[in-house]
């Protein structure tokens, strides 16, 4: 296991720093590490890492969105106002619909096969879209139109929405039978995961207050919170939906709402830590697809992914319609909302392992979906924040 944990950080790190100096975003030189070092390729990652696999994605998704909380200031969501609220889930609707319409004439499987396959590449992904939105909040870009706040905390209730349907539809297609009573799991998941999350930080608040230590100890007793309000999230799935990432988000928020001077020196403290859980999230992400699904796919596969991804973008692009926004601003976000990881790498072989028909063209379409659009998106950003937003 641990020739596997040094072959992760080497190929990562070596590969990243290759594909940064090559301009590129260093992600895709993790992912392809990843498929290097996959059972699909070179096959040297030890089976008992991959068997933990999801458990070390989550934990580096958790450092990131807690990084997020403490940078996201709740004064400056509220600007943002209704565009805030309606890309949270009218551009993944978008992308749904298209990939419905789309799927039966390309690959010819059913409508609600298409569903299906909707709802698995529709979630945006917070491991590309978080960290380069904190960039920018740290800069200034975009900053007087909460550009990157708005973007930073929708990219996590977008999952929250899509992972819902994709529960609704996977369910409708192995009973026929759907649940409406599902669907309010979306507001109830989101209320419940703020509010705990918002209880969560105020008790920590106190905590910290009371018994003064070194931000290095605060920075494990917030991770420890974090990873608890996940298994929160576990344990309760079955009785009530609670959205542990908003919780966790929601956390961070508080603590920079009540402790700026705090929160700033804890997002340093994060920084550090994301530069190790990044490469681990992105490898492992890489790890979990298998190319001979991409390659067997063939163009109508491809074409469906960029097709469903234009929906996706005319999704944000109305979603942003009578705004103060300026052109050059919607053309950003419109691309910055397009990147797809961790969320695809997660629930691709659900319907697979469910027994569903689409199942093999699903989990065909999530790795086409990452390899197509976590390098794109991640570059639209990294190269036009400068060019489409102010300072």
């Amino acid at each position: 296991m641990l020739t596997g944990f040094a072959l992760i950080l080497l190929s990562g790190l070596s590969l990243g720093t290759f594909f940064t100096k090559l301009k590129l975003p260093g992600l895709l030189g993790m992912i392809i590490a990843g498929i290097l070092l996959s059972p699909h390729a070179f096959n040297l990652i030890d089976s008992s890492i991959l068997n933990i696999s999801p458990d070390i994605r989550q934990a580096a998704l958790v450092i990131i969105l807690t990084r997020a909380g403490l940078s996201l200031d709740i004064s400056d969501l509220k600007k943002a106002g209704r565009p805030a609220v309606l890309l949270c889930f009218v551009p993944a609707c978008a992308e749904i619909a298209g990939t419905m319409l789309l799927a039966p004439l390309l690959l010819n499987v059913s409508v609600l096969d298409a569903a299906v396959m909707g709802s698995v590449i529709a979630a945006v992904s917070p491991a590309v879209i978080v960290p380069r939105m904190i960039r920018l909040m740290e800069e200034g870009w975009g900053r007087d139109k909460s550009i990157p706040q708005m973007m930073l905390a929708d990219a996590s209730v977008d999952d929250v929405f899509v992972i819902v349907l994709f529960t609704a539809f996977t369910s409708l297609a192995s009973t026929g039978s759907l649940s409406y009573a599902a669907f309010l799991k979306i507001p109830v998941s989101i209320f419940l995961g703020v509010l705990i999350g918002i209880l969560s930080g105020m008790l920590l608040i106190k905590f910290f207050r009371k018994f003064q230590t070194r931000d290095s100890v605060k920075v494990l007793v917030i991770l420890s919170f974090s990873f608890l309000l996940l298994e929160l999230q576990n344990f309760l799935e079955s009785k009530i939906p609670v959205s542990g990432l908003l919780a966790i988000m929601a956390l961070g928020m508080v603590i920079k709402k009540k402790e700026d001077k705090l929160a700033k020196e804890l997002s340093g403290r994060y920084n550090n830590l994301w530069v190790t859980a990044e490469i681990f999230l992105f490898v492992l992400v890489g790890a979990a697809v298998d190319l001979k699904y991409a390659v067997a796919a063939g163009l109508s596969a491809v074409v469906l992914v960029i097709g469903a991804l234009v929906f996706r973008m005319a999704g944000v692009a109305a979603s942003l319609c009578r705004t103060n926004l300026t052109g050059k601003e919607r053309l950003f976000c419109m691309a910055a909302y397009t990147p797809k990881a961790t969320v695809q790498a997660a629930i691709g072989a659900v319907p697979l392992t469910m027994g569903l028909s689409c199942g093999q063209i699903v989990l065909t379409t999530a790795v086409l979906s990452i390899l197509i659009t976590a390098p794109f998106g991640a570059i639209c950003i990294d190269r036009l924040y400068q060019r489409l937003l102010h300072l």
